[in-house]
């Protein structure tokens, strides 16, 4: 791999992972604060799995990121790094909307429309490297999971 391949490969890398970064810990107050008080199921994860999981979550995106920056230009191409893009933009307003602001039925509301543009994003991969696209499934089942998280402690906590 030449420089220049390396050097896109890290960016691609740091989009969602620094995109993630921030949104946790501009909001890290919230979570030892309240978040720790609220009435939750009995599925709620330990906190200190998530760090983990969506690190692994945002390299997977990074990878896939890099393969489709990567395939040939064109129309897919551009419509697929543009739902990459909003779906990153949902994923980060999710943080802020769901701790910083605490209003848990919104954040409900922005996860909802995340896992449809993660359904896409990975249709729209599919049709260019069916790796980039299959990769992005543990997103959708995490994300799915935490749909299903975000609204079981919205209704325990209304």
């Amino acid at each position: 791999m030449k420089l220049s391949g390396i050097l896109t490969l890290i960016i691609c890398l740091l989009i969602p992972l620094v995109t993630g970064s921030l949104s946790g810990l501009a909001n890290v107050g919230s979570l030892n604060e309240w978040y720790v008080q609220l009435n939750k199921p009995s599925f709620n994860p330990p906190g200190y799995l998530f760090g983990p999981v969506w690190t692994i979550l945002y390299i997977l995106m990074g990878v896939s990121l890099y393969l489709i920056w990567k395939s040939p230009a064109g129309k897919t191409r551009i419509k697929a790094l543009i739902i990459f893009g909003l779906q990153m933009v949902f994923n980060f307003a999710w943080t802020f909307i769901f701790f910083y602001f605490r209003q848990m039925g919104w954040a409900l509301v922005d996860i909802i429309i995340l896992w449809l543009n993660i359904i896409i994003m990975i249709v729209f991969f599919y049709k260019i490297n069916k790796f980039a696209a299959i990769i992005q499934f543990p997103y959708l089942l995490w994300v799915s999971f935490a749909s299903v998280l975000n609204a079981s402690i919205w209704l325990l906590n209304k």
